[in-house]
């Protein structure tokens, strides 16, 4: 088994490809890391090619071999990027993978973007029938191109392939700077342009937390994933024949809901939140067929997000780097 990783550097490819090695299922699996920018540490079982997937040539010869994609590479809101990295990039991998003989299964890490995460209103719980509906912007459109592709080399070609759509992935203490008013809050909304620059600098000294309002007034709900459920899935999913050419919602079994984070800070960290007006929309992703077909739980819920990103303790070694926004 020998498993190309796109995006290995990034946070879910780098605790992919550890939890893969230390996984006894895949105890003689080897990895190609396949990198851009920073390049991956290579080992006795990972191996490491650098290069762009925008390059078919590149592309070729990272399949190489392979048997198995695990495809994380992604752009953000980069417009001159985007239709090179993203969609040029997926289409060049599942056209030499279709062609390779090693060629095993293919899955793809999606987004929520590609069903509007918070952006539209849903009438139910958000289910991988739900339609495509990009929010503006050039990231959540190349989130529904990529499903619609993988979805249609399965029919054109019969290719195994299987993605796993995530909402926002967190780790480490991602959680806790995701609720900062100051200059070092990660993601969106940024939440010191949505209140006097006097009260933003207040919130953010005292550790106020924002509790986000939807549409309607009420407390928002909003779906996230701790990357460590996330590798499980990715690991339940490998070589897996209820997986094929299927789509599945990887998220907590509730959204994170903003009133509850705001309580559960005051009662065992005595921070206080303030209202937080918008015009989002509350939304649920149901993870039950990956539950189902994939016998894959999370184990992180509110708590455990939020106590895990308030006791993690970076050292001088590891500052806080935001390779991007969200």
């Amino acid at each position: 088994m020998l498993i190309l990783v796109t995006g290995a550097t990034g946070k879910v490819g780098r605790r992919f490809i550890a939890g893969l090695l230390d996984d006894p299922r895949f105890s003689k699996a080897r990895i190609r890391a396949l990198c851009h920018n920073r390049l991956y540490e290579a080992t006795d079982r990972v191996d490491v090619f650098q290069g762009s997937i925008a390059d078919r040539d590149v592309v070729a010869k990272a399949l190489d071999g392979v048997t198995h994609v695990v495809h994380l590479a992604t752009c953000k809101e980069t417009p001159e990027d985007i239709m090179d990295v993203t969609v040029k990039g997926l289409f060049w991998l599942l056209e030499e993978f279709r062609r390779s003989v090693t060629a095993r299964q293919f899955i793809l890490i999606g987004g929520d973007a590609g069903v509007g995460h918070f952006h539209y209103r849903h009438d139910g719980p958000i289910t991988e029938n739900a339609r495509h509906c990009a929010y503006p912007g050039s990231y959540a459109l190349s989130k529904v191109l990529e499903e619609v592709m993988l979805e249609q080399f399965g029919i054109q070609y019969g290719l195994n392939g299987c993605c796993l759509r995530a909402p926002w992935i967190m780790e480490k203490d991602d959680f806790k700077y995701s609720l900062s008013f100051g200059d070092d809050v990660f993601g969106g909304p940024d939440w010191k342009t949505l209140v006097p620059e006097e009260a933003a600098r207040r919130y953010a000294a005292m550790g106020t937390v924002p509790l986000l309002l939807d549409a309607d007034g009420r407390p928002l709900k909003r779906n996230f994933i701790h990357v460590d459920d996330l590798v499980s899935a990715i690991l339940a999913t490998i070589d897996n024949p209820r997986a094929e050419r299927q789509l599945f919602n990887i998220c907590m079994d509730r959204p994170v809901d903003y009133a509850e984070v705001a309580a559960y800070l005051l009662r065992t960290r005595n921070l206080d939140s303030v209202d937080i007006p918008s015009r989002f929309h509350s939304n649920w992703m149901d993870n039950s067929k990956a539950k189902y077909l994939l016998d894959w739980r999370p184990n992180y819920d509110l708590e455990m997000l939020i106590d895990s990103a308030w006791q993690y303790e970076r050292s001088k070694e590891e500052p806080r780097i935001v390779w991007y926004p969200g």
